[in-house]
Formats: structure tokens, C-alpha cells, sequence
């Protein structure tokens, strides 16, 4: 499947998140391409993620990340239905 949104430059933006080598380098490449915000938001919906995965219902999800249901029921349809991103990342977190 062709995905619509892949181009030169998410391209780009793919291999640059490869060419990092550590988590203070990582840090370095989000905070001057996103902002604050934009990192909080990709940090909770991944917590999301790794709390369905562990089998936590919305409410105790809610409470813990403060992440909307709609936000919960958003990770929740791409984990169970998206590309597997959230699943591949998960279980490498895991080791």
C-alpha cells in the first residue's frame, strides 16, 4: 500500500530520527523541531499505547495521563487497526 503522505521529505524526516545515536541527541532533534507541546502530546499518546497494551481500562488511563477518551480511543483504533507502529515500539521497549 502507498501510503499518500510519504514523500522526499517525511522521507528525510524518517532518516533523520535513524541517524541519532542517543536519547540526549533525540531530545536535542525534537525540541527544535516541535514544540513543547506537540512532544508532550507524542509522549502521552505512546503512554496510552504502552497502558492499553498492558491491558489498563480508559478510565484508569484518563486519570493517569490525563489523555482524553478521544485521545484513547484514537490509539486504541491504531494499535488495533493502524501500520503496527505502537506495536513495534512497544515490544522493543520492552527489552
Amino acid at each position: 500500500m502507498v501510503e499518500k503522505w510519504k514523500d522526499r521529505l517525511t522521507d528525510q524526516l524518517s532518516r533523520a530520527v535513524l541517524a541519532l545515536d542517543n536519547p540526549e541527541e533525540v531530545y536535542c532533534f525534537l525540541e527544535d523541531i516541535a514544540t513543547i507541546g506537540e512532544i508532550r502530546a507524542l509522549a502521552q499518546r505512546l503512554e496510552v499505547a504502552r497502558l492499553l497494551d498492558d491491558g489498563y481500562t480508559y478510565p484508569q488511563i484518563a486519570q493517569q495521563t490525563g489523555a482524553s477518551t478521544a485521545t484513547i480511543s484514537r490509539v486504541k483504533k491504531f494499535l488495533e487497526y493502524g501500520a503496527d507502529g505502537y506495536k513495534i515500539v512497544l515490544e522493543r521497549l520492552k527489552k
